[in-house]
């Protein structure tokens, strides 16, 4: 299948990186050149390209018209409505998948806005905050992709190796492994790579079912 991806933050480059590696032909948009750089060297067999994935003439250029799929997973909600919209009513994509940054526009994404599936990543990560999480320890809420990867969630104790200053990327993961979002006192926190952590942190990771043990001793230090 042809995917176009826009949002090159840490869930779209996780997500172009397994849709690659599946043989999928994978298109990546951002807007920034910093961060489409930096995800052109961390990614292989992904066409990375510079572009406002809401302007009509750069989704032509793209190629828009023969998608199967467009997932808007930026981390602005305007920006993901409009591309699903453009999406489905300029260049007919058979389907479209729009991620949600914040539950009170949740209600826009619909048919209305050219949204086949949306997804609010605050809202599932909520859900599961709230349930029962041991500190301290790796839990595995799901499994993702035939259970080839897994959506993990470490909640930090105060003997965490990550504390103390360390930020998202000077923590040695393993490879294909991200972080994806931080709960911080029941709030999702905004992430980038100079974000640092603090003990209570509700970490999530998207990381590849075998690399449970690893990342356990990258944020509990066993």
């Amino acid at each position: 299948m042809k995917i176009v991806i826009a949002g090159a933050g840490n869930v779209g480059t996780a997500l172009a990186q397994d849709l690659s590696t599946r043989h999928h032909e994978v298109s990546l948009l951002e807007q920034r050149p910093d961060i489409a750089e930096k995800a052109q060297q961390a990614l292989t067999g992904v066409s990375v390209h510079v572009m406002d994935a809401c302007e009509v003439n750069s989704l032509r250029r793209v190629g828009l018209r023969d998608a199967d799929v467009v997932i808007a997973a930026t981390g602005d909600d305007e920006d993901n409505l409009v591309l699903s919209w453009l999406a489905k009513q300029e260049f007919g994509v058979p389907r479209t998948i729009a991620r949600v940054n914040h539950p009170k526009n949740a209600w826009l994404f619909d048919e209305m806005w050219g949204v086949d599936t949306a997804v609010s990543t605050p809202a599932l990560i909520m859900s599961h905050v709230e349930e029962a999480v041991e500190v301290g320890s790796v839990i595995k809420l799901m499994d993702l992709a035939q259970a080839k990867l897994s959506l993990l969630e470490i909640t930090l104790d105060d003997d965490s190796p990550v504390l103390d200053g360390v930020m998202v990327e000077e923590v040695e993961l393993p490879r294909g492994a991200r972080v994806v979002a931080l709960v911080r006192e029941d709030q999702v926190v905004t992430i980038s790579n100079q974000t640092s952590f603090q003990a209570g942190d509700h970490v999530m990771l998207i990381a590849s079912s075998e690399f449970h043990d690893a990342i356990t001793a990258v944020f509990c230090g066993r």
